[in-house]
């Protein structure tokens, strides 16, 4: 396996990797609930690097091969990583994107250290606690599986819930999802962190009122086909942000599928030169 650079940041060690010209604006990407950094597809990172951004990639506390704290936590110590990790690599502020919960992230992030945010960029996320709507019945299936015991029954469960997310627009590439599971399991495989994670999100307070007040330029995107965060929670968010862009795809589910690639990535450049624009 190839060796990732770490970075000592709020009190865990944070395992990431970059993309792109380091001259270039910062770019983080947060990524999910028990999500590995390598979720984040190279091939759509370099897409992000091609429009001008320096990627940053990162594994969550208590996923892939950042630190593993066995002591419960919060969204906002989660989003305060966020902040440590770019203290040590002496950068400002970032643009940020999150995904699912990384997007819970993102937005504490902007709300908590607005200082540090070019731009916010939220996809198929939510605004937590009693405000968020929830899971389907398929998709909250997903999240109380049992964990399963064996390296191949960790790979079929992997297969069935990105099939169960999965967009109606979108066709299922098990040669591709097989693939980039079977890495995420081999890499690591940590189900008592999807627990505490989970008990995170659980513990979250709506943010709907405090977002009114963010002055940060924001991209919301959502996948009109969501079993798992539901398309109103990406509406609400967007609602309620000053200025928020909402792009609503069709036939997207809970994922971020190859097909929108190229359309998302524009959309986050176009925020970006919006942003600097304004400035």
């Amino acid at each position: 396996m190839v060796s990732m650079p770490r970075a000592s940041a709020n009190g865990i060690e944070i395992e990431y990797d970059t993309f792109g010209d380091p001259s270039e604006a910062p770019l983080v990407l947060i990524n999910g609930l028990g999500a590995q950094m390598v979720g984040w597809d190279e091939d759509f990172c370099r897409l992000l690097a091609d429009r001008g951004f320096r990627v940053i990639r990162f594994d969550n506390r208590d996923c892939g091969l950042s630190t593993w704290p066995e002591a419960p936590y919060t969204l906002d110590d989660m989003a305060a990583d966020t902040v440590g990790l770019l203290e040590s690599l002496d950068i400002p502020a970032a643009h940020i994107v999150g995904a699912s919960m990384g997007g819970f992230i993102a937005q504490l992030v902007a709300l908590n250290h607005p200082e540090r945010v070019l731009t916010l960029t939220s996809i198929m996320s939510g605004p937590n606690g009693e405000e968020h709507v929830q899971p389907t019945a398929e998709g909250r299936a997903v999240l109380f599986i049992p964990a399963p015991e064996t390296p191949e029954q960790r790979i079929e469960v992997g297969i069935w819930a990105k099939k169960t997310l999965l967009g109606p627009a979108d066709p299922f590439d098990e040669a591709y999802e097989r693939e980039r599971i079977e890495r995420a399991v081999d890499r690591a495989y940590n189900p008592a962190g999807f627990v505490r994670q989970l008990q995170a999100i659980a513990a979250a307070p709506g943010r709907l009122e405090r977002l009114r007040s963010l002055g940060v330029p924001t991209l919301v995107i959502h996948g009109a086909a969501d079993v798992l965060v539901p398309v109103e929670n990406g509406r609400n968010v967007a609602t309620a942000i000053p200025g928020a862009r909402l792009v609503e795809i069709e036939g997207m589910g809970h994922d971020v599928p190859k097909r929108v690639w190229t359309r998302v990535a524009d959309e986050i450049a176009a925020l970006a030169r919006q942003a600097a624009t304004a400035c």
